[in-house]
């Protein structure tokens, strides 16, 4: 079984926080995850049926909508969904052949194709559904937190980060180093209270959530809102009566 490397002093801990109290739902993240990742060194990203009434092959991330009820009123939670590069990666641990593991210099979890003999069982491990069958290849593919994009020496350095994070248009994907406590992203967790998916499992997931702020609407009694409603209609009757008038 693969071993989990142990973690030098200094390291980078990368990973991504989420704002759920911005993230309007559109699934941009996923769309330019899937389009990033369809070659280069992150391997391809199948689909099987792009004409289907559903996506259909390999993503690595995508968005859940549930409703929340809160006072006065319900709301809609969007919570995007892919590999959280744990700390303590079951899904690396059972891999009979090394070819799922994570990297001791920035903790980023990672597969190789290469070895991969496509049993699963990175898959049964991972309770977040984070990891993908490739049927075509036969082989496990997952969010690699697009290591190629965000290493590479070609971009300019405010471009180097997850396609995912550079197309969310609410801004509500953020990407950093969670090691660093004067870091954006640690920032972010301390101020806002991030959350950590599952916690209890034992895991240590690296993406951290920010939760929603809680919404309140104020309602106005039903007759003061009725009265108001009066009043504006009226207003509109005299100003068409003037226009008929002349």
């Amino acid at each position: 079984m693969t071993m989990l490397p142990k973690v030098p002093p200094g390291a980078k801990k990368l990973g991504l926080v989420i704002d759920l109290d911005t993230c309007v739902g559109c699934h941009a993240c996923a769309v330019s995850c899937k389009e990033w990742n369809s070659g280069g060194e992150a391997g391809l990203l199948p689909d099987y049926d792009k004409q289907g009434p559903e996506p259909d092959g390999v993503w690595y991330n995508r968005v859940h909508s549930y409703e929340a009820p809160e006072q006065g009123c319900s709301r809609t939670i969007n919570l995007p969904r892919s590999c959280l590069h744990c700390e303590d990666a079951l899904c690396v641990t059972v891999c009979p052949t090394g070819a799922s593991y994570k990297r001791a210099e920035d903790g980023i979890v990672l597969i190789d194709p290469e070895i991969c003999i496509g049993c699963k069982l990175c898959s049964w491990a991972c309770p977040y559904g984070a990891r993908e069958f490739d049927e075509e290849a036969g082989v496990m593919r997952k969010c690699t937190l697009c290591v190629d994009r965000i290493y590479d020496p070609n971009l300019p350095e405010a471009e180097r980060e997850p396609a995912c994070v550079a197309a969310c248009p609410t801004r509500a994907r953020h990407f950093g180093d969670l090691a660093d406590p004067e870091s954006g992203v640690s920032k972010l967790v301390a101020a806002r209270g991030g959350k950590t998916l599952l916690e209890e499992l034992g895991y240590r997931p690296t993406n951290k959530y920010l939760p929603a702020r809680t919404a309140t609407i104020k309602a106005e009694p039903r007759e003061a809102a009725a009265e108001a409603r009066d009043g504006v209609g009226a207003a509109l009757l005299k100003l068409l009566d003037r226009a008929l008038s002349r």
